[in-house]
C-alpha cells in the first residue's frame, strides 16, 4: 500500500468531527502583522503524523504563515545545533518536534523557551489531553506541549517462519540470543523511540530496586542489558534499519512498539505476517511527541506559534494523527476515533492493526517515561556501558 502525506492532507478537510471539543478550550493568539514563513526541524519522525496539521493551517490562515519549512535531524544532534545559534545570536529553526530524547536534552541545556509564561496563548491542557498524555505532559516542564501521545512498548516483534516459539520473557529472550547469536536487535536508545522504550522497560520487567533512577536503581537491567549485548552485532543509530533488517531476514527478533510494529508492515518494509509478543511481567512505558521552540525566537513568530499549537490540537486535526499507524493510536487530545481519521488511516489500522493491543493495554500498567535529568543519566550510562563495547 502506497501511504503519502498529501493524501491525509485532503483526506482530512472532509472529515466530519463528531463531539468537537468547545472553543473556550482553545485561545486567541496575535496575529502577525504580515505573514511570516516558520521552519520546523524533527527530530522524532514526527511530521508522519502532523505534517497534514502543519500545511492545512498554513492552507486555511494565509494570512498568518506563509509556509512552513520541514527540516529533518538526527535527536543527538540538534540540541548542539541549536546551542550554536543561540550562541551565535542566530536562531534559524523556530519549532521543535521531539520525543522525550531531544526534549531532556534541552531541558537540561536550558535551550527552550518558558511556555508557561504563554499559558493564557494555549489550549487548556488538562482538559483536552487524554489523562496518559497529560502526564507526559509534565516531563516537558512547561518547556513543551504534547502533540501526540501513544502507550509504546516495550514489545518484541519476530518472523514466525524463523521463531517458532517466542520467548515470554526477559530470561527466555536473552537465552534465546544465546542460541541465535546476532539475529537480535535494538538501535541506540538516544536515537530510537523502541530502543529507549526496551531500556525504561526493563527495570520493570526484570524487578529492579527502583525503576525511574537509572544510576542507583538499575543493577539488573545494566547487567542484563551487557549479558545481551554479548549476542548483539551492533546498534543502529536509527530504527529504520531495525525493520529494515528484519524485513530482509538478517534478524528474527527486533524491539519493537505498537506503531513500529504496525507502519512497517503497511509500507511494506516488513513482512505483514510478522508477530508481536509481550513479556510477561511488563509495564507499557508510554511515548509523546512535543512541540517546543528555541530560545532567541522573535516573538511575533512565538505568537504565532501559540496559533498554530491551538490549531494542531484540534480533534478535526488530531485525527490525522492515526497516519499509518507509526505512532498508534497517535491523537494526544480525548475522543478523537479512529472512524474521525481519514479514509486511508482507517484502512491500514482495519487491515494492520492487531485486536489484542486493545485488551494488553487495558490490562497492564502504563508508567511515564524517566524525568528528563534522568533520561539524559539513562542515554550516558548505556553509551558508555553498553553501546561503546560496539564501537
Amino acid at each position: 500500500m502506497n501511504i503519502t502525506r498529501r493524501t491525509f492532507v485532503s483526506t482530512a478537510a472532509g472529515v466530519a468531527v463528531a463531539g468537537m471539543l468547545p472553543n473556550r478550550l482553545f485561545a486567541q493568539a496575535k496575529k502577525p502583522a504580515s505573514p511570516v514563513t516558520i521552519t520546523i526541524a524533527d527530530v522524532a519522525g514526527n511530521l508522519a503524523l502532523t505534517q497534514g496539521m502543519f500545511e492545512a493551517y498554513a492552507a486555511e490562515k494565509a494570512d498568518w504563515v506563509s509556509s512552513f519549512a520541514f527540516t529533518k535531524a538526527p535527536a543527538p544532534e540538534l540540541p548542539g545545533k541549536i546551542k550554536a545559534q543561540q550562541a551565535a545570536g542566530k536562531v534559524d529553526i523556530d519549532l521543535v518536534l521531539t520525543g522525550t530524547d531531544a526534549l531532556s536534552a534541552g531541558v537540561d541545556q536550558g535551550l527552550w523557551i518558558d511556555l508557561g509564561a504563554h499559558k493564557s496563548e494555549l489550549p487548556n491542557l488538562e482538559s483536552i489531553l487524554q489523562p496518559q498524555a497529560f502526564k507526559m505532559q509534565g516531563l516537558a516542564k512547561d518547556q513543551g506541549v504534547v502533540v501526540t501521545y501513544y502507550p509504546s512498548g516495550p514489545l518484541i516483534e519476530y518472523m514466525p517462519d524463523k521463531v517458532a516459539t517466542p520467548p515470554k520473557t526477559a530470561q527466555e529472550l536473552l537465552d534465546w540470543t544465546k542460541q541465535n547469536k546476532n539475529k537480535f536487535l535494538y538501535a541506540r536508545p538516544a536515537n530510537s523511540g523502541p530502543g529507549r522504550t526496551l531500556l525504561m522497560g526493563l527495570p520493570y520487567l526484570l524487578g529492579d530496586s527502583d525503576p525511574r533512577d537509572p544510576a542507583k536503581g538499575w543493577s539488573k537491567t545494566w547487567e542484563y542489558l551487557a549479558a545481551l549485548g554479548e549476542n548483539i552485532e551492533y546498534y543502529p543509530t536509527g530504527t529504520a534499519v531495525v525493520f529494515k533488517e528484519l524485513g530482509e531476514g538478517t534478524r528474527d527478533i527486533v524491539a519493537t512498539t505498537t506503531g513500529w510494529d504496525i507502519n512497517p508492515r503497511a509500507l511494506g518494509i516488513v513482512p505483514a505476517e510478522a508477530k508481536v509478543q509481550k513479556l510477561d511481567g511488563f509495564h507499557w512505558v508510554t511515548d509523546a511527541h512535543y512541540a517546543v521552540i528555541p530560545k532567541g525566537v522573535s516573538d511575533e513568530k512565538v505568537a504565532v506559534l501559540m496559533d498554530v499549537l491551538n490549531y494542531i490540537l484540534q480533534p478535526k486535526q488530531q485525527a490525522i494523527a492515526y497516519d499509518a499507524g507509526y505512532f498508534y493510536p497517535g491523537p494526544a487530545v480525548k475522543d478523537v476515533t479512529i472512524d474521525m481519521a481519514p479514509q486511508e488511516s482507517q484502512d491500514v489500522i482495519k487491515e494492520f492493526g492487531r485486536p489484542e493491543y486493545a485488551d494488553w493495554i487495558a490490562n497492564n500498567p502504563l508508567e511515564t517515561p524517566l524525568e528528563p535529568k534522568q533520561l539524559v543519566e539513562a542515554f550516558r550510562i548505556w553509551d558508555e556501558k553498553i553501546g561503546a563495547k560496539k564501537g
